[in-house]
């Protein structure tokens, strides 16, 4: 396992980590949760990503009570909780950035996950109701307290990322470190033209979600569609509505003949692509079966297989390069 720094921080993470969304508590049974820790730790990934609103608290539950298990130093895996949606609730002080919620839902992910501090700590979404003065002063607050190490964005636009910065900035407080977007062959402006320019400036890390398009990418629901598969969830229906298209079925039937011509699987190949460029912190992993995490663990095999040239055959298919503006 390579490790890369978490944007400008001196935190090193696993350039492949472990996420529970969707799974844990919900889609797996538990001893399938923790066997799939188990592979992901055994193989050197040092980061498991969470969030209060995965099966309403559940997820971070049932890894809180893995992790109380496993022998592990704490000093040796990051793990990290996501505030916006809530655990459940739809009061609305039990969601939102606002100060209150940020701070009754960092104590709740503490409990749940049985943990003293949690590395990171997210911004769900943007929050239009909260000024983001409230988000930043609350999130340097908890750093101060030790209650957090590093605090983050997930789905924000470049422009949210830099105002929280500017007013960090102007106050002397600490900024986001990193942002959690979604970044795979079908969807990339975010991270390849949006935030272009932070990764200079302020020295953004991500920690990218659904490297795999929810599993699109590896040709499952060409002509059918999976019993098992995330994208026919109802809490998908989204994520569904963009991804599963005409268009994009043709791409993922010529990416498949591309992966077998090289000898790799679309999977493997999904993921490494992801790692090829430089300014993914780290790949967080999904799955539901560990035979699936084993092959994506293995997803850096491929990425000597990303030459030049081949990288132009990918670009090729996708026909989705996005462009950068000029400057």
């Amino acid at each position: 396992m390579n490790y890369r720094r978490l944007g400008k921080s001196g935190l090193k993470v696993s350039e492949l980590s472990f996420g529970s969304w969707i799974t844990f508590a919900n889609q797996i049974e538990n001893g399938v949760s923790e066997r799939l820790m188990d592979m992901a730790y055994d193989a050197g990934v040092n980061f498991f990503d969470n969030a209060e609103v995965y099966a309403a608290g559940k997820s971070e539950e049932l890894m809180g009570e893995i992790l109380s298990k496993k022998n592990w130093s704490r000093d040796s895996y990051i793990v990290s909780s996501k505030a916006f949606f809530g655990a459940g609730g739809k009061l609305p002080t039990q969601r939102g950035l606002h100060r209150k919620h940020l701070v009754e839902a960092c104590h709740d992910a503490l409990k749940r996950l049985r943990v003293g501090y949690l590395d990171l700590y997210y911004c769900h979404r943007p929050d239009k109701e909260t000024p983001v003065e409230e988000t930043v002063w609350t999130m340097h607050q908890l750093i101060m307290q030790g209650k957090i190490l590093y605090w983050g964005t997930s789905e924000w636009s470049g422009v949210e990322i830099m105002e929280a910065h500017m007013i960090a900035q102007k106050h002397n407080l600490i900024g986001p470190t990193m942002e959690q977007p979604q970044y795979n062959m079908l969807t990339r402006r975010k991270v390849e033209v949006e935030y272009a320019q932070i990764y200079k400036t302020v020295g953004l890390g991500t920690t990218i979600w659904s490297p795999l398009a929810s599993g699109y990418l590896t040709g499952k629901y060409i002509g059918r569609k999976p019993d098992d598969s995330r994208l026919l969830r109802e809490e998908l229906n989204w994520l569904a509505e963009k991804t599963l298209v005409a268009e994009n079925e043709r791409k993922v039937i010529s990416l498949l003949k591309l992966a077998t011509d090289l000898g790799t699987t679309m999977p493997k190949l999904g993921v490494a692509w992801c790692l090829k460029n430089p300014n993914v912190s780290t790949v967080i992993l999904g799955a539901s079966k560990p035979e699936q995490l084993e092959e994506t663990l293995k997803a850096t095999e491929a990425l000597e297989l990303l030459t030049d040239e081949v990288m132009i055959a990918i670009e090729e298919i996708l026909q989705n390069k996005p462009q950068l503006p000029p400057y």
